[in-house]
């Protein structure tokens, strides 16, 4: 797939999703979690890019929700499954199932939803979901300790590019190399002719470490490991709670992400630990043992008792000496073991092993008073901690890195998983939740809906009273006011639109027409003026046009659609796709926008031209008897009928009757006068009446 040929897809576009492993099956699969691991995407964006690809996959066109009102209804649809979702991923994804005409598309995602259907929606596994997110790309590593060295301009630029979280220096020579190896812990050289060189420190020659920069940065496995630490786990429990296949041995994973600390580096290694205490405590416990051996001189001064002849003390002032000659001569044995303590304290704070003898010569042995330590010795000794800490710690990083390096795949495949689940999950609740059924999606025109119940309306689901419709071809729905008529267009119009989306519908049964297009026109406020009035017309003339032109497509192609033998569309015959189908258009009291005489005029006039080219309609109108007079072809005219008045209520039929007049709740209201004969001796209630007949 041509990454450019995918609409909203532009050359930065691409270029972000090239750094992606495979951006083209990403695409092809609808995979919002990868692609908006690509730089720079967000989900929302990755959601807009894979319904892109999905169009351009199946060749189809978009344009389903034709109307504002049919892409409202569409974004109702898409609300009840995300209200049903744990992650914002789940979200996201779901956008990328929209309603399509193409069957290629619908079977699609029809096949994922029946599968999706058969999960169980576990409260324990959705609150599992509720910890795992996409993972996350560290861009933000950069490594201080360590250097790569060239000699070559061309590789500088490539290490540069391959592995930006180290410094690249351009070296000419061995002297070059060698001052680099004592200003970081550890130098990379990448030239071969280097192999050989005798420099002290932590230079390392490895000609391929382009090609395996976490041997170089294992930072940047441990970082990104460290920072989905927790979503990794929450999906490995997702998986152990739903009993799910894991790609890799979830012990071994989560065994390996213990030794992470939260900002990547290792933990659980004594050895490490051991030496990052002794460089953090070393001015501490330099300290600390030299108050150690000066309280113990102290105390022997305090207890010795010294006397100095005259002669000796003269001698003394005489050649200068002070103090130290006094110790070496009267207490030497004391200073010793001063000092002695001194060593021991600092090698034992700091549990030093390797380095007791450097610690030890921090304490000279030539007496003074007070003890001091050597600062040149401390210094020492903090540069070999310190690099044995850091190469301990790369190390560790190394062989951690290697271990993690090797799962990475299969961590990101397993948040996946989890993410996936939650998808078909949302889908699972929202079948459940509204007693929902597969659709069959059929070749034919119109729609047949049993046992239909509307989770749009302002009442608990449980609540709606079941729905009984088919319509094939025009018709106009007649009924009381109140009595259900655009709730019925608002079930129609979602079972089509969720048939189309591939996914279940709240129905007991529902057999759907595949179409190209939705049309539904909500019901205008008020009458139009004359600009509005025309454009409303323009509109259904631009339709009737557009429908018709689909039709004599059809018919120039001959027999037109081809079918199977279980009676769907063969899917490689030049009319596949959208072309061969017709549209379905609702419209909800199309009367309003101007006089009532008028109105069923133009009403005829549309459905007459829609019935002629076999686009499936259903118009609600409180003027059905005036349509069917002002037409000059039968036009069907189905009723939701009132069982009639009770406590001043309407009793409504919620299923549609077919070929029925619905009464008007006027007439209603003066029928049940004229039966209740009370006040009608002159016979004015019967009168009033017959004018309805």
């Amino acid at each position: 797939m041509e990454l450019e040929s995918v609409p909203g897809v532009g050359a930065k576009t691409a270029a972000a999703l090239r750094e992606l492993d495979d951006p083209e099956a990403a695409l092809r699969d609808g995979d919002v979690a990868s692609l908006a691991r690509a730089p720079g995407i967000s989900e929302g964006r990755a959601a807009r890019i894979a319904r892109g690809a999905i169009r351009a996959e199946h060749d189809d066109p978009g344009g389903f929700t034709a109307t504002k009102r049919a892409g409202e209804i569409h974004e109702d649809a898409l609300a009840l499954l995300t209200d049903r979702t744990v992650t914002d991923y789940a979200a996201k994804r779901l956008e990328t199932i929209y309603p399509s005409g193409v069957r290629s598309r619908i079977e699609e995602v029809r096949a994922f939803a029946e599968s999706a259907m058969a999960r169980e929606p576990d409260p324990a596994v959705l609150d599992a979901l509720s910890a795992v997110e996409p993972l996350s790309e560290p861009g933000d590593v950069r490594v201080r300790d360590r250097c790569l060295a060239t000699r070559d301009a061309e590789r500088y630029a490539d290490a540069q590019a391959a592995i930006p979280e180290v410094s690249v220096e351009v070296v000419d020579d061995a002297r070059q190399l060698a001052e680099l190896a004592r200003s970081y812990s550890t130098v990379v050289a990448l030239d071969e002719a280097f192999a050989g060189v005798d420099i002290e420190g932590d230079v390392r020659v490895e000609p391929t470490a382009l090609e395996e920069p976490e041997s170089v940065v294992p930072e940047r496995v441990l970082t990104f490991f460290a920072r989905n630490r927790d979503r990794i786990r929450a999906a490995a429990e997702v998986h152990r709670v739903a009993d799910l296949d894991a790609p890799c041995d979830l012990e071994t994973l989560l065994s390996a992400l213990d030794q992470l600390d939260a900002d990547g580096s290792v933990s659980g290694d004594e050895e490490l630990d051991r030496l990052a205490t002794a460089v953090d405590d070393l001015d501490a416990a330099v300290s600390t043992a030299e108050s150690v051996a000066n309280d113990h001189l102290r105390e022997a001064i305090e207890e010795q008792d010294v006397t100095i002849e005259g002669t000796d003390l003269l001698s003394l002032v005489e050649r200068g000496a002070g103090v130290d000659s006094l110790l070496q001569r009267e207490l030497a044995d004391e200073y010793a073991a001063a000092v002695e303590k001194a060593r021991d304290h600092l090698v034992d704070a700091l549990a030093l092993r390797d380095m007791e003898a450097t610690a030890r010569r921090a304490f000279p042995d030539d007496p003074a008073y007070p003890v001091e330590h050597s600062e040149d010795v401390v210094a020492r000794l903090r540069e070999e901690l310190t690099a044995a800490r850091d190469q301990r710690a790369t190390r560790r990083k190394r062989e951690l890195a290697d271990d993690l390096a090797e799962m990475r795949d299969d961590a990101a495949a397993l948040v996946d998983a989890a993410l996936e689940l939650d998808v078909e999950l949302a889908i699972a609740r929202f079948a459940a939740d509204f007693d929902c059924t597969m659709p069959d999606i059929t070749e034919s025109e119109g729609v047949a809906i049993e046992g239909g119940r509307s989770p749009l309306l302002d009442v608990p689901f449980e609540a709606v009273e079941p729905v009984d419709y088919a319509v094939e071809g025009v018709t106009v729905l007649s009924g009381v006011n109140s009595g259900g008529k655009t709730s019925t267009l608002d079930l129609v119009a979602l079972v089509t639109t969720l048939a189309h989306m591939g996914l279940p519908v709240p129905a007991a049964s529902a057999r759907v027409g595949r179409i190209s297009e939705l049309h539904y026109h909500a019901k205008t406020q008020g009458t139009l003026d004359a600009g509005a009035f025309e454009a409303t017309l323009r509109e259904f003339g631009d339709l009737v046009a557009d429908v018709d032109h689909r039709s004599a497509a059809v018919e120039a192609d001959g027999e037109g659609v081809e079918a199977d033998g279980d009676g769907t569309a063969d899917g490689d015959g030049p009319a596949a796709g959208t072309d061969d189908r017709p549209v379905m258009v609702l419209v909800d009291e199309l009367e309003s926008i101007t006089e009532p005489g008028a109105s069923a005029k133009i009403m005829a006039g549309i459905l007459e031209a829609l019935g002629e080219r076999q686009a499936t309609a259903i118009f609600v109108s409180h003027l059905a008897r005036d349509i069917r007079e002002a037409a000059e072809t039968a036009i069907s005219i189905d009723g939701i009928e009132a069982k009639g008045l009770e406590d001043g209520e309407l009793r409504v039929e919620r299923s549609p009757v077919k070929g029925k007049l619905a009464r008007s709740t006027p007439e209603l209201i003066v029928e049940k006068l004229a039966d209740d004969g009370q006040g009608d001796e002159d016979g004015f209630y019967s009168d009033l009446l017959g004018k309805f007949e």
